[in-house]
């Protein structure tokens, strides 16, 4: 008979997965990322809103901000995770990038994320020489923040009311990673 505390435990964490391909996104991609982009626990930790169309997405691929990466992760030919670099657009900022990143509801939790993230830090570091990488995160993404430190991501604020999801204003950190 299981006791009450063994009700509240996590439940294992799931395999690492391998076979993780991190590439460039292109325009025949954007089919499988709107899938990506609409899916509920995805959306749910980004700003992104429901709906999105795969030809809002293929216009975005094609006109990219000027010096943005667009990388995604696939497994077995399946899109199942993305991540944008956007430089900052003003010259006194030159210096900084933003990044924005989601994983597949099914694979959350299994290094896809970590990967990604590898790979634009390679990008922003050792081809761009950015000093300041910064993005935002909703306060109640565990999981998220967890990744972000690993990277070596402080957090610098909190943005009170900063989006409303789901019926409610919820509030989230602003974090850096700052190369010295």
């Amino acid at each position: 008979m299981k006791s009450s505390n063994d009700a509240r435990e996590k439940p294992p964490r799931a395999e690492k997965l391998e076979n993780v391909v991190i590439r460039a996104a292109g325009p025949d991609d954007a089919t499988e990322i709107a899938s990506l982009h609409n899916l509920p626990g995805y959306r749910y930790g980004t700003l992104r809103t429901p709906f999105h169309s795969t030809a809002e997405i293929r216009r975005h691929l094609e006109s990219p901000a000027a010096g943005a990466y667009r990388l995604i992760a696939e497994h077995d030919g399946r899109t199942i995770g993305d991540i944008g670099l956007t430089p900052a657009g003003n010259p006194r900022r030159r210096h900084v990038a933003t990044i924005g990143m989601g994983v597949h509801d099914e694979f959350a939790g299994r290094g896809v994320g970590s990967a990604l993230m590898k790979a634009v830090l390679d990008i922003a570091d050792n081809w761009l020489d950015l000093r300041r990488v910064e993005l935002t995160v909703f306060s109640d993404n565990e999981p998220a923040i967890r990744l972000y430190e690993r990277h070596g991501f402080v957090t610098e604020g909190c943005l009170k009311q900063f989006a409303f999801r789901d019926g409610h204003y919820v509030d989230a950190f602003t974090m850096a990673r700052l190369k010295t």
